[in-house]
């Protein structure tokens, strides 16, 4: 049997995350997941706006991974098929297995690492005990659960799950060139929705690699017949939902198969567990079109590594009631509840049709394009395509927001 004070199950972003930060901080840890490379996987594909990346920074790592990404400083924004401005962005543009990776590199070689499956979990006050599909078994203090939307141990555990929006979203990835040239014009783009009707709140295309990477996002069930014809006939679809996309991209060619993901939005009940604590998607999932996933899982991973590790471990056990102050933190709660609250509003502003969401749309473009006729003469204020209703200097951790329009996400949460 191993002994340590930190088990993190789940190598993804949150895990990885958490793994390098308490590695720096000299906590004993061990990371557990069954992949030694993480492999490719449709989620987090870029990291945008000054919040975000705030919240990146305060874990540690954020500078050194980001220099594997692509950086775009500046986002365009169109509806309609008319650009309404050219916006300065905090964008680094990066594919989700990349991301893990590149995070996987700082952790410090202090932290043990344990290619395999957790088969199972038991917790108690005192310690826990891991067993893995390699027949070890692992004892340890914490247990930080950190596995993405893997039902099984939390089914094991008797964790209940409370689904507030089923099919919530549905997010869809592929790869564009541009026809008879050999760039696009933009460095980044975010093209709204011109009709409710369509479902379709915005497509965000930004370079990683060598190509231009596209996410659609659309509200429909997973058995729409138009996800079909998607599937079929990609760039014909596309075009009938947004006629006016290519006035501002020019002819392109989708050159990949299209990736699709269904989010469904879910809250996981860990409360009256000892030694086991959620975070990231385990906890609870968040919607890629608001693009707070990512924010989540730095908000959920800094408060723990930085602030309820370290005084956990100052005294004896781990019962339940110490466990719950995390998910009682302010900063976890605010942060938590203001990504449910963009996931709902994006939706309504994107598809009502009552007069107040029409109103809200409106008043949107007309403050994008206000804001593209102000910027060349030095007079445009900032809106960071990031969150809806709040500037990219806003924060769901503090008292203070700025109103503003909203615009694009940082693609895929998580993700994530």
């Amino acid at each position: 049997m191993r002994y340590t004070d930190i088990a993190i199950i789940g190598g993804g972003l949150s895990g990885s995350t958490a793994a390098a930060m308490l590695g720096r901080a000299d906590i004993s840890a061990v990371l557990i997941d069954p992949h030694e490379s993480y492999p490719p996987d449709f989620r987090v594909e870029k990291l945008s706006g000054e919040v975000q990346v705030e919240r990146f920074l305060k874990t540690g790592i954020a500078e050194s991974v980001l220099r594997r990404a692509i950086y775009s400083g500046e986002n365009w924004i169109a509806r309609f098929g008319h650009l309404l401005d050219k916006a300065p962005s905090r964008q680094f543009n990066i594919r989700y297995d990349s991301l893990v990776n590149a995070v996987r590199d700082e952790i410090p070689a202090t932290v043990e690492r344990i290619w395999a499956k957790t088969v199972a979990v038991e917790t108690s006050p005192e310690r826990q005990r891991v067993t893995l599909s390699n027949d070890e078994t692992i004892s340890a203090r914490l247990v930080v659960l950190a596995n993405g939307l893997n039902v099984g141990l939390r089914h094991q555990l008797g964790i209940t799950r409370k689904v507030i929006s089923a099919c919530h979203s549905i997010s869809i990835g592929f790869d564009v060139t541009p026809a008879g040239r050999t760039s696009f014009d933009f460095p980044a783009l975010t093209y709204f929705s011109e009709r409710p009707s369509d479902r379709i709140p915005y497509i965000s295309l930004f370079p990683i690699g060598t190509r231009m990477r596209a996410n659609l996002f659309v509200y429909r069930g997973f058995d729409d017949p138009w996800l079909r014809e998607l599937r079929r006939a990609p760039a014909e679809t596309l075009h009938a939902a947004l006629p006016r996309l290519k006035r501002i991209t020019g002819p392109f060619d989708i050159v990949s198969e299209m990736t699709i993901r269904p989010v469904d939005l879910y809250v996981n009940d860990a409360r009256g567990q000892p030694g086991l604590v959620l975070v990231g998607d385990a906890f609870s999932t968040s919607c890629p079109v608001a693009g707070t996933g990512c924010d989540k899982v730095f908000t959920d991973v800094e408060r723990l590594c930085n602030h309820y590790i370290p005084q956990w471990l100052a005294s004896d056990g781990m019962d339940a009631a110490k466990v719950a102050a995390f998910y009682a933190d302010p900063v976890k709660r605010a942060c938590d509840q203001w990504s449910a609250a963009k996931a709902f509003d994006f939706r309504s502003v994107s598809t009502a049709t009552n007069p107040y969401w029409t109103a809200q749309r409106w008043a949107r473009f007309i403050a994008w394009s206000v804001q593209g006729l102000l910027r060349p003469l030095g007079g445009a204020f900032d809106l960071e395509p990031n969150f809806l209703g709040h500037s990219s200097s806003s924060s769901s951790s503090s008292s203070s927001s700025r109103s503003s329009s909203s615009s694009s996400s940082s693609s895929l949460s998580s993700s994530a």
